[in-house]
């Protein structure tokens, strides 16, 4: 994300921005990768356990959902912010190059809103799981908070598909010149590495 954010900034971006955003991209990723890394540990002990000692972990299952919703929904902001999100291109051909930038504008204003909403919807949902005292079904783990969690990464992905959208918007209307999501990719490998 850190070489995308420094090309999709503006030129005047100070590079206390620039390390922001790499320490929240590697801090999602770590908490995400250790969170997948937990998964396949305890995926092993329990089958482990339940096949060499007859004695399997309890509530691995209800573990490993938690934990997979958690992965899920931890890489969502820097998936949206790299936009490597699965895409179709039905709308490559209808739009000329001199105008892709706003199709992109719009496409990343449909997607905040839309996450905008779920997010709203979400935290909604954890308030009432707080309420009503919502637990797992063995291991009595609240589910709120790990809903708050969902309601939070949805909030930051419609934040920065609202960025994306902003920096499209200001190369394509010549504000930022050069270095911004539309700028040609000079680097091998593209601008997502």
């Amino acid at each position: 994300m850190s070489q995308f954010l420094q090309s999709a900034a503006m030129p005047t971006t100070s590079p206390f921005l620039l390390r922001v955003g790499r320490v929240m991209q590697l801090t999602l990723e770590g908490v995400a990768g250790a969170t997948l890394f937990a998964m396949m540990l305890l995926t092993t002990a329990d089958v482990t356990g339940r096949y060499f000692f007859n004695s399997p972990i309890l509530g691995t299952v209800e573990l490993t959902q938690l934990m997979l919703a958690a992965l899920v929904f931890l890489s969502l902001p820097v998936v949206c912010w790299r936009e490597e999100h699965v895409s179709v291109d039905l709308l490559d051909s209808v739009f000329p190059a001199r105008l892709i930038w706003i199709r992109q504008v719009l496409v990343n204003l449909i997607v905040t809103g839309a996450l905008w909403l779920m997010a709203r919807r979400v935290w909604a949902l954890g308030e009432r799981a707080m309420q009503w005292g919502d637990v797992t079904e063995f291991l009595r783990i609240p589910n709120g908070y790990l809903i708050y969690l969902m309601a939070i990464m949805l909030a930051a992905s419609a934040a920065l598909t609202l960025l994306r959208a902003l920096f499209y918007l200001l190369e394509g209307v010549g504000v930022i010149e050069r270095g911004g999501p539309l700028s040609p990719v000079t680097e091998q490998g593209g601008r997502h590495d």
